[in-house]
């Protein structure tokens, strides 16, 4: 089951400049070997924990009107059991499987409820190659505005794959315990930041 996000999520955001883009409209998938989610809270005021999601996990599609940017919309899907924290377990002194700790109930809680989704529900242009894509993200069985703060790479014709794509990076930060998350929240920070990269390739 999986986790949407408009960021997963993943995002889309276009030229503030142009109300077109010179590539094709249509339906543009993820290149899930080029994608990334990754995930930062505060720990203890001592550092910045990073964990991600299995690149496997993660899916995401671009409905693009590439006459009228703002018609556009995105969906995004990871696998809420798809948790990676590259955790040494041999140096824990609690030697807990900390992946599972994540997905349990303590935290995420996708063992209960796997699928966390975002749908996009609006793009405010930024700038010449920035947006902020809005939308709901719905974790814990709870659903949220999400906004997702993006950059569009590049939008052209794949030099590898003779096939037109989009590039883009996106970050955003919701507050955990808006969504019933509420472990450890002080010492370990109640704000979670995502950072998203993807490329997307337009179905043929």
């Amino acid at each position: 089951m999986r986790l949407i996000l408009a960021a997963a999520a993943v995002a889309l955001s276009f030229p503030a400049s142009a109300e077109s883009l010179d590539i094709p409209s249509g339906t543009y998938a993820l290149d899930r070997t080029h994608a990334a989610l990754v995930w930062k809270v505060n720990h203890l005021g001592f550092s910045t924990y990073t964990g991600m999601f299995d690149k496997k996990a993660i899916d995401a599609t671009i409905e693009l009107d590439a006459d009228d940017v703002a018609n556009s919309s995105l969906t995004a899907t990871v696998d809420g059991l798809s948790v990676e924290t590259l955790h040494p377990r041999e140096f824990d002194p609690r030697d807990i499987a900390f992946n599972d700790e994540i997905q349990s109930d303590m935290f995420l809680n996708t063992v209960a409820f796997p699928e966390i989704t975002f749908k996009s529900t609006g793009i405010e242009i930024t700038g010449d190659n920035t947006a902020n894509i809005e939308g709901e993200l719905t974790l814990n069985n709870q659903t949220h505005p999400f906004v997702l703060e993006t950059t569009l790479n590049q939008a052209a014709e794949h030099p590898m794959l003779g096939t037109p794509a989009i590039g883009i990076s996106a970050t955003g930060t919701f507050d955990r315990t808006q969504f019933g998350i509420n472990t450890l929240a002080g010492p370990v920070s109640a704000d979670v930041t995502i950072e998203i990269q993807g490329e997307f390739i337009l179905k043929q």
